[in-house]
């Protein structure tokens, strides 16, 4: 989410993994339909900054004890088969998005938090707080368009200033059964006049009504204020927010998972798990949501905490687990201090399978959510990326040093179930062999079983990408329905532009080298770490990239770099969108 501050509070568990019964139903609102490709070109922003902080100061250094060591990954010019890509939106398109009473309403916003899906010959891809659809050859099929305008909502900032609604945390996926595609996104209320954040607050859901992005959606809302106002149960320290919905599907549902905080401090409560009937959804027949309150879950694991960032699987080619009436397997990170210079680190995951998920097109669902811990090799909370230094128009104004690139922790940034392996990726410090401790990724392909309902995980493959003298952060694993992967992320040094990258991943090879997709064109050179604007010399960057496989095998991948194209006074981030044959 751009710009929250949260903390997380810790709680021991004990006993052995149980099976949890759903914490009660909601139904998400219809709130109306919103067709992008009506939309047409915004007109300059207000320039005004979002009512509320960047992250507090993130640790610049890391100790050394305890940091897992890895070998560097080599650098090589050639690219995979099949490479391709285009610039997507940047902050100058999503800063100047919006027509009619949305036009010059948008927030200035940093990191992007890319989301991407891919079917039908479209790609959609939505940032902080703009979606637009290309073609698979990278021509614009809409113009940027406001999130604020797609969901219906008030708008984000108007002259006086009148602070409207505060939207962020975009996801996308596309269906391969019925060639829909969805979009997730948290919206919470403003004070109009102070910009403070307040009640109430929504998961916002959208569906495409046919195969074709550039049409009609479905646009839904979910309360999750969670203070028994309006249905919803009633949460500690509520009226709440969900933070960073994270989406995954399976055969039967689509799934919701967000990081509950209190409006008031942001203390954490833990994590809530939303079930939908995917077909209801598409439908608009059945929008009940089956939810599942994951922070009192209990594990045999000696150090737990609140579970946090349940990170739901996506499936491609439509191979589904089908084990047990339907699962869907999602996974967690278990360094429970994942707040910024809060975690420490952690060597092992949580597994999750969500059973039953078949009758969730039933009118009395029956589902199971049980969890498994699994031992892995050691991930930590990184420290920040150096960048190399160069024109900054903004920081040069404001007598401003070069910002650090923040990394922010180590949570789980997607699950990709794919050839009976879960993949997923993580941000983690690595010590290099005589060099220093510098931003890397963690990897794991992790093996499932639910045999009879008695889950069981396991680690079939996993290892380390780290460069020499350079940073690599925020990773997303695109896998193939054959097994064939692609991470894709950002890297940054004191001789490179942050810039977009991507490795190949084999269960049998481990990490191949990294490829430079889009070579950044000039430093990070936006607000948030200024201190004019409370920043601490770290500016936000990416919170998380996107990989995707397309039925033809391809591998889709979106991360944050610094684009030659224009900029706006405040910000100058880019994303690149590109492809491989694996």
């Amino acid at each position: 989410m751009a710009f929250a501050t949260a903390a997380c509070c810790v709680l021991t568990f004990a006993g052995p993994a149980v099976a949890a019964a759903p914490s009660g139903k909601q139904k998400l609102t219809l709130t109306g339909t919103f067709a992008p490709g009506s939309a047409g070109a915004g007109t300059a922003s207000s320039g005004q900054t979002p009512p509320h902080e960047p992250n507090g100061k993130q640790l610049r250094h890391v100790q050394a004890a305890g940091v897992p060591t890895a070998s560097a990954t080599a650098l090589s010019a050639a690219q995979l088969p099949g490479f391709g890509g285009f610039d997507g939106i940047s902050h100058f398109d999503q800063a100047t998005a919006g027509t009619g009473i949305y036009a010059g309403t948008q927030f200035e916003l940093e990191p992007p938090d890319q989301a991407l899906c891919v079917g039908n010959g479209h790609v959609v891809e939505a940032v902080n707080n703009a979606l637009r659809v290309f073609s698979t050859a990278g021509a614009p099929q809409t113009a940027p368009v406001a999130l604020s305008q797609f969901f219906g909502l008030t708008p984000g900032i108007r002259p006086g200033p009148v602070f409207g609604d505060f939207t962020s945390d975009p996801k996308c996926y596309f269906d391969p059964d019925t060639g829909r595609f969805f979009l997730t996104e948290v919206q919470l209320a403003l004070d109009p006049v102070t910009g403070d954040f307040e009640a109430p607050t929504h998961l916002l859901v959208a569906v495409s009504r046919t195969g074709d992005p550039t049409g009609a959606w479905n646009t839904y809302a979910l309360d999750t204020t969670n203070d028994g106002s309006n249905g919803t149960p009633t949460g500690p320290g509520c009226p709440c927010f969900g933070d960073q919905p994270l989406i995954g599907a399976d055969a039967n549902g689509f799934y919701v998972t967000t990081n509950e905080y209190q409006l008031s401090g942001f203390a954490f409560n833990g994590a809530r798990v939303y079930a939908f009937s995917k077909l209801g959804l598409e439908r608009a027949t059945n929008t009940d949501a089956i939810q599942f309150f994951a922070g009192p879950l209990t594990t045999s694991l000696r150090d737990g905490g609140l579970a946090v960032t349940i990170q739901p699987a996506t499936t491609p080619n439509a191979a589904y687990e089908t084990a047990n009436n339907g699962t869907e397997y999602f996974m967690s990170p278990t360094d429970w201090g994942v707040g910024p210079a809060l975690g420490t680190r952690a060597s092992r995951l949580l597994v999750w399978a969500l059973t039953g998920t078949a009758t969730l097109n039933s009118r009395s669902p029956s589902l199971s959510l049980d969890l498994v811990p699994v031992p892995s090799e050691v991930y930590a909370q990184p420290p920040n990326a150096a960048q190399q230094s160069g024109p900054r128009p903004l920081g040069e104004l404001l007598h401003d040093p070069l910002e650090l690139l923040a990394t922010n922790d180590d949570r789980l940034n997607q699950v990709v179930f794919a050839a009976g392996h879960l993949w997923s990726g993580i941000n983690t410090a690595v010590k290099l062999p005589n060099a220093a401790t510098v931003p890397g990724l963690a990897w794991f392909a992790v093996a499932p079983s639910d045999a009879a309902g008695k889950l069981s995980a396991s680690v079939t493959r996993q290892g380390y990408v780290a460069l020499d003298g350079e940073s690599a952060m925020f990773p997303s694993i695109g896998v193939t329905g054959a097994g064939k992967a692609v991470m894709a992320f950002s890297v940054s040094g004191p001789t490179r532009f942050p810039s977009a990258a991507y490795a190949p991943l084999s269960l049998s090879s481990g990490a191949g080298a990294v490829r430079i997709a889009g070579a950044g064109a000039g430093p990070e050179d936006g607000f948030t770490g200024y201190k004019e604007f409370a920043g601490v010399g770290v500016a936000r960057w990416g919170d998380y990239s996107a990989a995707v496989a397309d039925a033809s095998g391809r591998v889709w991948m979106g991360a944050e770099y610094i684009p030659a194209g224009p900029r706006t006074t405040l910000a100058n981030w880019g994303t690149f969108i590109s492809h491989v044959t694996p």
